[in-house]
């Protein structure tokens, strides 16, 4: 594990959106699905994320995600992708996404 400094830790712009539109990806090269992310103050966001395995697209509207959102904007297939939405790998090595156990408001910044 790499060590970094508190302060490299605090460049990293990490908000919690809601998820308000999700839908499957069949121009991307892996199985993924499109999404919109409210995050409050900073707009609705475009995201990729390779999600497939354990979620369906009407279930995951309404859940809350963090997000990296100061990463530069990425082409996926003919969508920029604007924030990173982050989660872990489970026992079989698909993503589970990281959320919250109670509603925060979006655009919420982690401190």
């Amino acid at each position: 594990m790499q060590t970094i400094q508190f302060s490299d830790f605090q460049k990293v712009e990490i908000r919690i959106g809601t998820i308000i539109q999700a839908e499957i990806f069949s121009e991307a090269k892996k199985p993924a699905y499109k999404l919109l992310v409210d995050l409050g103050e900073l707009g609705i966001k475009k995201s990729s994320a390779q999600i497939t395995e354990n979620y369906v697209p009407k279930k995951l509207v309404g859940k809350q995600v963090v997000c990296i959102c100061n990463f530069p904007p990425k082409q996926i297939a003919n969508i920029m992708s604007e924030v990173l939405v982050t989660g872990f790998h489970d026992q079989n090595g698909h993503v589970v996404l990281t959320t919250s156990d109670l509603p925060v408001p979006n655009g919420t910044k982690l401190y």
